[in-house]
């Protein structure tokens, strides 16, 4: 039973440790008929977005994996290749596999090219939902690279003017890495919000703000049982974005767009084809790369100095306080929902 798509929820939470959270996913996948070595990847990937409190990316998604694994959805002993099409470009291709893998597998590449190169843009192919862009543009940060990530996703979030559903949720993220500060991790949905944050709330049983999403009819609801597409962010301007990470992710890579992709929720046996966009920059091919990060480090602290607007008690950099959850989670456990629990424990 899909307790999170069917509606039956215990919402009474449950605070597990990290180490425990990644081997219960661990354990559900590879009972799918996962290889193991793909299963610790993907576990690490939800385990960081719940790490992060963006729970609407973790460990919730499990059930949804297994199912299209169970169903044929999903490629459970997938081997990726890789072509090379120029000194700073390829296509990498997942073979319908697990596209947290795949999207590690394909900046780790993008890196490589920035190393030697300067600049690695990798175009993926043949690939499914891949969970948190931050993951990935932090594995560039962490290589004293920029990382930016795109991807796209099925029909979800109406144009601007429009009543119904066009462009997926089609999230974009970047990584700047710093000398002495973590480094700055941007990563959002070009909505207002990513529908797990709705699929979240239908769990939570809790209304959610008007502006992000509308009914069948277009009309604006904070039912989110009633939500049937979300609302770009800013209007014209997360409507705007939305259309360049399709054509990045998907006509650029020659993959479907806009409506023409399979549905995330529904057609478990259908390969969904995702396409992503990946990036690394090496910053010694522009400027001086110990000058960069110290730079880096210099905005970072004059923003932390600057004097905060009233109801805030400082100047926070994107990503930093998903941070500082981090820190706290990794010290105090994750907490989830029991039913959440109670899946990845049962046999």
């Amino acid at each position: 039973m899909n307790l999170l798509m069917e509606g039956w929820i215990d919402m009474t939470e449950v605070t597990v440790a990290r180490e425990e959270l990644a081997d219960l996913v661990v354990n559900k996948l590879t009972k799918a008929g996962l290889k193991e070595d793909h299963a610790e990847v993907v576990a690490d990937v939800l385990v960081h977005a719940d790490l992060r409190g963006v729970s609407s990316h973790g460990v919730l998604r499990t059930e949804h994996y297994v199912k299209r694994l169970n169903e044929g959805g999903l490629n459970p002993d997938a081997s990726f290749s890789v072509k090379e099409t120029g000194p700073c470009s390829a296509i990498f291709d997942g073979n319908d596999g697990m596209g947290h893998v795949i999207a590690k597998e394909a900046m780790d590449y993008a890196i490589k090219l920035a190393e030697k190169n300067g600049i690695g843009m990798i175009g993926v192919v043949n690939s499914s939902h891949c969970g948190a862009l931050s993951y990935f543009v932090q594995q560039a940060a962490e290589k004293n690279m920029i990382g930016m990530a795109l991807t796209h996703t099925d029909k979800v979030v109406v144009p601007f003017g429009g009543a119904k559903s066009y462009f997926g949720t089609n999230p974009i993220a970047f990584g700047f890495p710093a000398k002495e500060n973590k480094p700055v991790i941007l990563d959002m949905a070009t909505s207002n919000v990513a529908f797990g944050k709705v699929l979240h709330a239908r769990e939570a049983g809790k209304d959610v703000p008007a502006d992000w999403g509308v009914d069948e009819n277009g009309k604006q609801t904070t039912d989110p049982n009633q939500v049937a597409a979300l609302l770009p962010f800013a209007g014209p301007k997360g409507y705007g974005l939305a259309m360049v990470v399709d054509i990045l992710s998907g006509i650029l890579t020659g993959s479907a767009f806009g409506p023409n992709i399979t549905a995330m929720y529904g057609d478990y046996d259908k390969k969904r084809k995702l396409g992503h966009f990946v990036c690394a920059v090496n910053p010694a091919m522009f400027t001086d790369p110990t000058g960069f990060l110290e730079n880096m480090d210099n905005m970072i602290n004059e923003l932390h100095e600057a004097q905060p607007a009233e109801g805030f008690s400082k100047v926070m950099v994107p990503g930093e306080p998903e941070q500082l959850r981090e820190e706290e989670r990794r010290v105090n456990g994750v907490p989830i929902t029991k039913s959440i629990y109670q899946y990845l424990i049962e046999e």
